[in-house]
């Protein structure tokens, strides 16, 4: 696979975890809920860090002490807000990846049948509802170029050109304008529901 290179932690160091990564990349994509997204795809690299490895480990992570992992990932800085939660959650997915995948990420993606098969694997991770999944389909698809047949449509309108999520950053002004998308989703989505009430 050719060299990848990603702007979405806006950290050298942080970015090139995740490109070469897929556990880092899976797990930013986890982390990035209810916390500023660069700040969740940096998380990867914090805990890497903190463990004193080059890459993260599913089999490492998924057997690690859960007290010694939430005091990990409360830092300071912390890795994410929830740091207990969110610890929960990789730990849970780590185990998935152990028993299912070998340990290893990019099984997730290699070899599946079509788009839909790989969402569908997304959805069964913790952490990971429709929306999350549609996303890293793109996010894959426009950044680490797996995509499998159907990847659009399993990705909806996450596949489409603009700046409606992470797979669309590649700089800080794509940052920027992904930024200014959410917030006018969310806005409309306000004002919407207060039409209805």
């Amino acid at each position: 696979m050719a060299a990848r290179t990603l702007r979405i932690a806006q950290d050298k160091a942080a970015d090139e975890l995740l490109a070469n990564d897929p556990l880092a990349l899976l797990t930013g994509m986890l982390l990035d809920q209810q916390f500023p997204m660069e700040r969740a795809f940096a998380g990867p690299h914090l805990m890497a860090e903190r463990l004193g490895v080059d890459r993260l480990d599913a089999a490492q992570l998924a057997t690690y002490d859960p007290d010694k992992l939430t005091a990990l990932m409360t830092g300071p800085p912390a890795v994410h807000r929830f740091p207990g939660s969110m610890g929960e959650r990789v730990q849970a997915m780590c185990r998935i990846l152990v028993d299912e995948y070998d340990g290893d990420a990019a099984k997730l993606w290699t070899g599946v049948t079509d788009g839909a098969e790989l969402r569908k694997r997304l959805e069964a991770l913790p952490g990971f509802g429709a929306q999350k999944a549609k996303i890293f389909v793109a996010l894959l698809a426009k950044q680490y170029g797996v995509k499998p047949k159907g990847w659009e449509q399993a990705a909806g309108d996450y596949a489409l050109d603009g700046f409606r999520s992470v797979a669309d950053v590649t700089s800080a002004e794509t940052l920027a304008k992904v930024r200014a998308h959410k917030q006018e989703m969310k806005a409309a989505a306000k004002a919407s529901q207060a039409a209805r009430a």
